[in-house]
Formats: C-alpha cells, structure tokens, sequence
C-alpha cells in the first residue's frame, strides 16, 4: 500500500521509500530524467572557447582572412598585398553580406554545438540515487546513492551568480564519487537541495516550507522574465549574502572582518620567514660567489639588484596572492543549524555553501598556532569524506572544505562544537578545554607519554596523550602549535597499535586511532605499553557499541513528524510499537594513572 508520501507500507507497519514517484518540494524529484540550465554549455567551459577564439581571431585575423580568401578567390591574390584594414579592404570589395552570412553561419554552428551539449546532459532524483548523464561521442553516467550521501554543496561562481545560476554538487562516500549538476537557477538547486537532503535523512514527507533563499520562478513566466528576476536574486546576493532564509539569525556564527583579516597577515608571516630564508640564502650563494671570482664592487652591486628584483618581486607577490586567497575564500563566513544538519557559507565573489548531514563529520580538531595564542584565536577542522580524486583533495577548494572555522574566539569555537558534535554530552567540555586545549593541569586526566620517551616529542611530550569519554577518543598534541583532536566512537574506521625495537627497549608504545582521510592525524607515539593495550581495547569495545546506538546516518527517521492527513490517527486500543533495545553504555573515562617516580 501506498500512502500520499510515496511510500510503501510493509506488512509490519514499517515504511520504507518507494521509488518517488511524485517528489516532493522540488518538481525535479519525481524519478523522471530532466535537463539543466540552458545556459549550462556556456559556463561549462563555451564561454572559455568564445573568449579564447575572439582573442585568436583578433590578433590573427589579416592571416584568417588571407586565408579565406586564397580558398574560395584564388585569383584575389591583391589581398595578399594588401596594407590596410581587413575591415576596409571587405568594404571596398561589397563583400559585407558575405562576411555577416559566415559569422551567422559559425554562430548557428556554436548555437547548435551547445544545445546538442545540453540536450544530452540529463539528471534525475529517485527515492534511491541521484544520477547524472552526458556526452554525445563520450558518454558518461554517474550515480550517487542517497543513503551514502556525505553533504551537498551549492557553488555559485561569479559569473554564473550574476544571471543567478548555481552548481549541485552531492558529495558521496568514496574516491572521485561526487556527482555535480551544473547548471541550475538558484531557486532550484536550493530546493532540488533540499529535496536530496530530505531523501537522504529517510524523512517520510516533504516539509512544508519550501527552504531555499530566493522566491520560486511561476511556472507560467517566459524565459525572459525568469532571466531577468534570477539577475536580480543574483545582485541581491552579492549585497545582503545567501543561504540564510531558513536558519534563525541568532543561532549564526559570523567573522568580524578586521579579526579575519589580521589572523591571515599574522599568519603571512610564516610565509615571509619561509621565503625570506630561500631569498636570503639566494643572494649568499650569489655573493660568495662573484667574490671567489673577483669580480669588482660595481658588479656585485648590480648583480645583487638584479637578484633582487628576480627573486624579490615573484615571492612578494607569491605571498600576497596566497594571503589574499584565504581571505577571500573565507570572507563572509557564516555557519548555522538547519533540519538537515549544518551550513556553511562563505565567499566573497564565488560563494561556496556547504551542507554537512549528521553523521557525516569522522573527526573534529581544533588548533592554535604560537602566533595566534595572544590573541585568543582558534581554527577549527574536520574530516570528512569529500568525493574527490586524490589530485583534486590536493586543491584550495577542497582543503577548504575541511574547515568549518577559519578564525575564532573561545565562545565561537564551543558554539561550532555543539553544532558538528551534537551528541558530545556536556560533562566531556573540562577534557576539551581545561584538560585538552588549555592543558596539561593538575590531576591530568590524559594519558601521556613517560618521561623516559621524551625523545619522541622533545618539546610537547607532556601533552601528548589521549583520553577515551563515552562519546569519543580525544588526542592531545602540540606545543608551538596547540592541537586537541575528538574522534567521535560511532564513526571511528578503526585503532591500531605498533612496537618497534626501541619502543620496546622502553616499554612504550605508538598507537593509531584511523579515520576517513583528511588534515586531521590520529597517531600517537611515546606511550606507556599498558597504555596503548588499554586504548586498542577499550576504544574496540566501545566504538561497536556506539556504532550500535547510532542512527544519524538517517536522521530524518528518528524525527517526530507530524502525522500526515491521509493517515487515520492511532486508535488508543491499539499497541504501542515496542521501545527500540540499546546496549549498554561504553566503559567510563580511563581512571587517572599514577605519578611516574
């Protein structure tokens, strides 16, 4: 039986999605194959091509002509003398109706190129994937499962913002998986969004209100109109901002300029001691070396200039282009709480928004570099799995993808903390902060690496360690760089220890807590042996049994919803569907070790 939702009532009483056949929000999710924007072959890379052919055509066109002219004139050779404009010597010959027939022709051509692009660049949305298809002579067909989804991101590139278009891009759970839908108008990636985000969750329903940050285009406008009103949702985005219609203002986490601004150009002077070292033994090696050739004053002088003006400038401008760069893709950063898990906004011309389910973050790490330590500043990562090949993981935008705080203060790093961990409990924030961040205090609650192995980490071997909670692994690490990294126990890919020869001479012992690939590490090395035995152990147990209780992978299940008007209400006769059984908690937090004498 099949209720107004789209779903399949099982003999148990269990709903389980069918395959949608009539959407739900979005009218693109009803299983049915649609195209994209017609607009998409020109941002997809005809834009480039008409750029590239313009220039080629301007700087070559006495030879394009030429040319032409010795194909289908072949006893014009006057051309071939002539001095003047091209444009003069078409005049002089009435050869205007022939020049504007050709230019017609090739623009026909590139008319007809894009929209056989564009008719074959299909996708569809079903209760179980989302699929994308394209090519004519190259043909390629991507699947996304839902239930495998690890976040959806829209991209609005500046030029494509202007005419107010957007990229879909569905992120899935393995190398190179991601599945992009480029392009759409914003108001329908946004709901086509929310529509996949709901699919994911096993919602039963389509939620009422439409989330997406602009009105909806009426089915009956023209083209024209449409045009017109998405430039102007696009313009209005680039003054008041996107993506925050369905968040509550105050629940918002936002950067102050100025303190985005000063943290990158504190932090440029990594950059500046980094090349400043390569210049300054640069122009050693060249001193040293016209003097051992006895080269004069003069030419020394000259020769130190030019290295200067060749060395100088280039690392300048390689250390402002990299300092603008993080700030430019971290400008109007605001991350908030939505029915389907977290968002992220940032961006100044090409915004990137980011929508990160529950259950999709395998680690959570939050750093403080020596330089930031006076000013109270934090930086906050995540691992998770992006999609992506192992070259693209290597690109800004997807080392950007793993940070969910560029910049903030204490209050702002513990309200980003609640919102990608909403399941740490509150007792775990002393070990976060006091113990983790801030520590090592009296009475540690971290186990840490003797002080017979302080070889392994000279200077921060006293923070080194780790502490197990009911809820996750939490590794402290660092001096120079303050580091506390949380594991959460549900979504922990694995731990793993290992001795080598000096370990053993010491009894001590390295250990490993794995997660998805990403910029957070989970090694720990220096360990009491009991150590490393007692984290291989109680981390083993204790993950299988969170990963028991865990349902965040479908979230939209284990909602209360409201009972939909098809639906007669529960007879109070009827039996109430039995408690789900959960095991037991975890083992408690490891008891304190001993002082070493």
């Amino acid at each position: 039986m099949t209720d107004s939702a789209g779903w399949t009532s099982q003999p148990d009483g269990d709903p389980t999605p069918a395959v949608l056949p009539q959407g739900g929000s979005s009218s693109q999710a009803d299983g049915e194959w649609h195209r994209m924007h017609p607009l998409t072959p020109l941002f997809k890379g005809g834009l480039v091509l008409i750029i590239v052919a313009g220039i080629v055509i301007s700087n070559l066109r006495d030879r394009v002509i030429a040319w032409t002219v010795s194909v289908f004139a072949p006893g014009e050779s006057k051309y071939l003398d002539y001095g003047g404009d091209p444009v003069d010597w078409v005049l002089a010959n009435n050869l205007v109706l022939l020049v504007l027939l050709g230019v017609l022709a090739l623009a026909i051509l590139l008319v007809v190129v894009f929209w056989m692009f564009w008719r074959f660049h299909r996708f569809r949305i079903t209760g179980d994937h989302v699929e994308v298809r394209k090519g004519i002579v190259f043909r390629s067909h991507r699947r996304a499962p839902l239930d495998r989804v690890q976040g959806v991101n829209l991209t609005r590139p500046f030029p494509a913002r202007i005419i107010g278009l957007a990229k879909l891009e569905v992120v899935g759970a393995g190398n190179d998986a991601n599945v992009e839908l480029e392009y759409l108008s914003t108001p329908k990636a946004e709901s086509i969004r929310a529509d996949i985000l709901r699919l994911a969750s096993g919602a039963r329903a389509a939620r009422a209100q439409v989330r997406s940050g602009g009105a909806r285009m009426p089915a009956h406008a023209s083209m024209t109109s449409q045009l017109v009103d998405s430039m102007n949702v696009g313009v209005s985005d680039l003054i008041a901002g996107v993506d925050l219609a369905d968040v509550a203002p105050e629940s918002v986490v936002k950067i102050p300029t100025g303190r985005l601004v000063a943290s990158q150009l504190i932090s440029a002077v990594l950059w500046v001691l980094f090349f400043g070292a390569i210049f300054v033994v640069a122009m050693s090696a060249a001193f040293f070396g016209m003097t051992a050739d006895g080269d004069s004053s003069g030419e020394i002088i000259v020769a130190m200039v030019g290295i200067a003006l060749g060395m100088g400038v280039p690392l300048v401008i390689a250390v402002v282009g990299i300092t603008w760069a993080q700030i430019s893709k971290s400008l109007r950063y605001s991350i908030a709480p939505t029915p389907d898990g977290v968002r992220i906004t940032y961006g100044l011309l090409t915004t990137v928004t980011e929508t990160l389910p529950p259950g999709r973050i395998f680690a959570v790490e939050v750093t403080q570099s020596l330089l930031w330590r006076p000013f109270g500043w934090w930086t906050v990562k995540i691992n998770r799995m992006s999609g992506k090949s192992a070259a693209q993981q290597q690109s800004g935008n997807a080392q950007q993808f793993n940070i969910v705080l560029p910049v903030g203060k204490r209050a702002d790093v513990e309200r980003v903390l609640s919102l990608i961990l909403p399941g740490a409990p509150a007792q775990d924030l002393p070990l976060v902060w006091e113990h983790g961040i801030l520590g090592p205090t009296v009475d540690d609650p971290y186990r840490t690496i003797p002080k017979r192995a302080w070889w392994h980490r000279p200077l921060s071997w006293k923070r080194h360690g780790y502490a197990i909670t009911e809820f996750g692994v939490l590794l402290r690490r660092g001096m120079l760089w303050r580091k506390l990294a949380v594991f959460p126990l549900a979504r922990l890919q694995g731990v793993s220890i290992a001795q080598g020869p000096l370990d053993r001479l010491q009894n001590v012992s390295g250990g490993q807590v794995h997660s998805v690939t990403g910029p957070i590490s989970g090694t720990l090395s220096g360990l009491e042996r009991d150590d490393a035995i007692a984290l291989l152990d109680r981390v083993s147990r204790a993950a299988a049994l969170a990963a028991a209780r865990d349902h965040t992978h479908r979230w939209g299940e284990w909602q209360a919803e409201i009972p939909m008007p098809s639906e007669p209400p529960v007879s109070p006769a009827s039996p109430a569907p039995p408690a789900p059984v959960l095991p037991p908690p975890p083992a408690p937090v490891l008891p304190p070790r001993a002082p070493e004498e």
